[in-house]
This record gives structure tokens, C-alpha cells and sequence, in this order.
């Protein structure tokens, strides 16, 4: 299961309305080992395209150094869709390489990118098998717990 705060939550649905026409996509990292998404990392769409996203490299290597250096991991990895239904397609499957990832993706389409109600589910995607997950979304993250 996915837990995921409100406001980070908020933050990846803002990201992918408004890239409409095109694909959104980003990372939240999260201290190592914790499964806790934080730190909300809006990526750019190198492709610019509706239909496909890609990391650019360089940014890519820049987000990745940094979560090393900040001893955190990708803990989701997001995109948006934006005339189809929030499920990976094979491109996606085949580029999933963070086995320990959850895989969020939102769809914006019918109008989702003008404020109706988007599609936000997340996938667990390891060796091509796609798992979905439920999401909590919660207000605030409990700052007793460990995870």
C-alpha cells in the first residue's frame, strides 16, 4: 500500500494538470528504508509529448546524485496520462527500474486537467509484473511512526 500525504499528493495532480496536453512526470523521495514519500521533485517531460514521458538524463542523474547524497530513495515515481486510464502501459513497464518504487500515475483526461476528478493509482512494477496497490492518502504523516 501506497501512504501518501495530502499535500504531496495535491502537489503531483497540480503537476500533471498543468502539463496537459503533455505527460507530466516527477519523483518523491524519501529517507532510505522508510517508504515515506517527502520531498516532492517535479521533473521535466523530455519528450514533451501527450502520449510518452522520459527523464531528461541530465536532470535525471542530478535528482539521483542528490537523493544519494541526502541518503534518500525514489520512493514514488510518477506521470500522468492524459487521454487514457491511470495504468502503465508497456512503455512504462518496460522502463520501471526502481523494483522497491511505487509507480503512481494520474490521468487527466475528460476534463481532469480543467479541475473534474482525476484517476490516482499506484502499481508496483517489478520484472514486467504490474501489482496494483491501494493509496491512503492522509492528512499529515504521524510523527511518532517510524514509517
Amino acid at each position: 500500500m501506497l501512504t501518501i500525504d495530502q499535500a504531496t499528493h495535491d502537489k503531483i495532480v497540480a503537476h500533471a494538470r498543468a502539463d496537459h496536453p503533455d505527460e507530466a512526470c516527477g519523483v518523491v523521495a524519501g529517507p532510505a528504508g522508510s517508504n515515506r514519500p517527502e520531498r516532492f521533485v517535479p521533473m521535466v517531460n523530455a519528450e514533451r509529448s501527450p502520449t510518452f514521458f522520459r527523464f531528461d538524463p541530465q536532470e535525471q542523474f542530478r535528482v539521483w546524485r542528490e537523493m544519494d547524497d541526502r541518503d534518500e530513495e525514489p520512493i514514488v515515481i510518477y506521470h500522468s496520462h492524459t487521454a487514457t486510464e491511470a495504468y502503465p502501459s508497456r512503455t512504462d513497464i518496460s522502463y520501471a527500474a526502481e523494483p522497491d518504487a511505487h509507480y503512481v500515475v494520474v490521468s487527466t483526461r475528460d476534463g481532469a486537467d480543467a479541475g473534474g476528478e482525476v484517476e490516482f493509482r499506484s502499481y508496483r512494477i517489478i520484472d514486467g509484473e504490474v501489482t496494483e496497490e491501494k493509496v491512503q492518502v492522509v492528512p499529515a504523516y504521524d510523527c511518532r511512526a517510524n514509517n
